[in-house]
């Protein structure tokens, strides 16, 4: 959608990045005032995580947005360039996005268009979100190329031109850690259009089919993000990010909370007041559940009556009117030509009213039903027979496996509040919240229940949950780290010898900001490769969110030897004289051979500059007789056999100035 020029800003001496929109876009005037009105609300943004954008306007009818310079590379490139990333990289990498992330829909803006494309990796490691605004602008004005272009990492409800939020970039987020992770976007198609359905109707394909090394953790994380519902996916940036966190320290524990949908649909048993108020004899709905069933059936009944008639009336066969859900429409249009009659507008209601009556009525008896089977079963009219037996155990599934001495109280013990809550209501107990602030669990986690898991107790009995505030969890997870936080205050953690990207994901897990990175020597070779400084010491306490730079050992100062020296033959103590072919090899110690030749004639002469090790091997190899001796008793001589031998010498190298 624009050109993007590297230019100098001369009033603050500073490099900045010029986005110019193409002319076909600031011929729109619309989207030009969009675009305008969202980019200047994201300039209030400023977040290490987020390119800053500092200036907005036209000139001559050049429209165009100055913006923060990233001297680095797209996340797409980088990912090309590695084919996929290590899970770390990738979870620190989305750490930082969903930071970035949460500053703006803090701020009540929404991306609406995140993808590797749009993410900057800079030369020092830092994340960098890009083109906040434009995304909106853009689909606000129905502009299909800048949607097209994305459609790998579009969210269901963006595919269908819905209604598009926070939770719309989360999902977006989660496609983009499933590209880092595994190399590949999860859904492909010949068009656009194809994998646009494919993210409505597909189910996500599972993460480790294509990287097995993904643990559980971070595989469920991504699971979680790429719901097709909104309401299933992290709720906000900082529940991904808080799961995100904790994956790096326990990556193989199984603690991403999925809503299963077959369960939330699932049958749910009466609890004991609705049976007390089916006994009671009303046999009658709330008020609430009246309104809703008929304004669900209402709308059903509505919408096959219309399709029917259409159907009908142009000889078509009958379909299922499903299928028309997001395309009302097409209905309203056809009835408005071909005319609808008040009257049978007016007819509606009374057959609305009857199905009610009738769908009320089955309700009931289906209720009838449930209660009759308890009765039965508390007087103990079932026998002992097979039937009776399969009857009982019927009924005893219905009544949440009631026995004499109570229900057996489920181990909801390092599930979320929601799933807890969930299941203990299934079993027909009241819950009652409360908090625990002396336990090492993860925030929001039940760490126990009163009365404890494993006993039991009667229908209706009140169970106390209690919920982590994660007070403790940080400290107990990465006390090695130590990032306990006081009033925003954080202390620096130790990243010397740590590789760049630990050292990264540790800043980030302390809160604070992975600055520059820069290479330099260092004399301890067994930090080569290594971080080896920091810009402020361990154990300093920081305000969150500082800054902390960093020195990449390259090895040690680049250091030069030479060697010059007249190799003398082996002395005559290693059974060597002169005139013997001898072969001379001389090795530096890192492995170079600076010698290899076969002479009779000593000494050697031997020269040689610019050698990168101090120190080095002389050998010689050669064959002599050994002496021969007689036994003057016996007569018999020994000796006189060819043997090889090999000499070595150590060498020292000269060091150059």
């Amino acid at each position: 959608m624009s050109d993007v020029y590297k230019a100098k800003d001369h009033k603050l001496n500073r490099l900045v990045a010029v986005k110019v929109l193409k002319q076909e876009f600031s011929e729109n005037e619309n989207f030009v005032s969009k675009f305008r009105v969202e980019a200047q609300s994201t300039a209030g943004l400023m977040h290490p995580n987020i390119v800053n954008v500092y200036d907005v306007g036209d000139e001559d009818g050049v429209n165009y947005i100055v913006m923060e310079l990233v001297d680095g590379i797209t996340l797409k490139k980088y990912i090309e360039k590695k084919v996929r990333l290590s899970v770390k990289e990738a979870v620190s990498i989305a750490i930082q996005v969903a930071m970035g992330l949460e500053a703006a829909h803090n701020n009540n803006i929404i991306h609406r268009d995140i993808k590797p494309q749009n993410i900057m990796i800079s030369k020092d490691g830092k994340v960098k979100v890009t083109d906040f605004g434009i995304a909106k602008a853009a689909t606000s004005n129905t502009i299909t190329s800048n949607v097209m272009g994305s459609v790998h990492y579009t969210s269901p409800e963006q595919a269908r031109g819905g209604y598009s939020d926070a939770k719309s970039d989360i999902y977006s987020l989660g496609i983009t850690l499933f590209e880092m992770l595994t190399g590949r976007v999860p859904f492909n198609g010949d068009t656009t259009v194809a994998i646009a359905i494919k993210h409505i109707q597909e189910e996500l394909p599972t993460p480790s089919d294509y990287n097995e090394d993904i643990p559980i953790s971070v595989e469920k994380i991504v699971l979680k993000c790429c719901q097709k519902s909104p309401d299933r996916r992290y709720q906000s940036a900082a529940e991904l990010i808080t799961d995100l966190k904790k994956s790096l320290i326990t990556p193989d524990k199984d603690f991403v909370s999925l809503v299963d949908p077959d369960e939330e649909g699932a049958t749910r048993v009466a609890s004991d007041e609705e049976l007390s108020s089916v006994k009671g004899g009303t046999g009658k709905m709330s008020d609430t559940e009246q309104m809703r069933l008929n304004r669900d059936f209402s709308r059903d009944y509505d919408k096959g009556k219309r399709h029917d008639d259409y159907d009908r009336d142009h000889k078509r066969p009958r379909r299922d009117y499903d299928e028309y859900d997001d395309d009302d429409d097409f209905y309203y249009e056809q009835n408005r030509r071909r005319g609808s009659s008040s009257k049978d507008n007016k007819q509606e209601p009374s057959k609305i009213e009857k199905m009610t009556i009738v769908m009320a009525i089955v309700s009931a008896v289906l209720i009838g039903f449930i209660v009759i089977i308890l009765i039965a079963k508390g007087m103990g009219l079932f026998g002992s027979s097979d039937a009776s037996a399969d009857a009982s155990s019927a009924a005893s599934s219905l009544t949440t496996e009631e026995s004499a001495d109570g229900i057996e109280i489920p181990n909801v013990t390092g599930k979320s509040y929601a799933e807890a809550k969930s299941l203990l209501s299934e079993k027909g107990f009241a819950v009652e919240k409360a908090d625990d602030t002396s336990n090492t669990a993860a925030k929001d986690t039940v760490v126990s229940t009163n009365p404890a898991a494993g006993s039991r107790a009667a229908s209706g009995s009140k169970i106390t949950v209690y919920i982590s505030n994660g007070s403790n969890y940080t400290a107990s997870a990465s006390a090695e780290v130590s990032n306990a936080k006081a009033d925003g205050q954080v202390t620096v953690p130790n990243i010397i010898g740590m590789t760049s990207e630990d050292a990264v994901i540790t800043l980030v897990e302390s809160g604070l900001v992975a600055g520059t990175i820069v290479e330099t020597n260092n004399e301890d070779s067994n930090l080569t490769g290594l971080i080896c400084a920091q810009s402020i010491a361990v154990g300093t306490s920081v305000s969150e969110g500082t800054v902390i730079n960093m020195e990449l050992s390259i090895g040690p100062a680049s250091v030069t030897y030479s060697y010059s020296a007249d190799i003398t033959a082996p002395t005559e103590g290693e059974n060597f004289t002169f005139g013997i072919p001898v072969k001379v090899t001389l090795v530096t110690s890192d492995g170079t051979t600076l010698l290899s030749t076969t002479t009779s004639d000593f000494p050697v002469q031997a020269t040689y500059k610019g050698i990168t090790s101090p120190t080095g091997t002389l050998t010689f190899v050669y064959t002599a007789t050994t002496p021969t001796t007689t036994n003057p008793e016996t007569g018999e001589t020994s000796g006189g056999q060819a043997v090889e031998y090999t000499v070595t010498r150590a060498v020292t190298f000269n060091q150059e100035n």
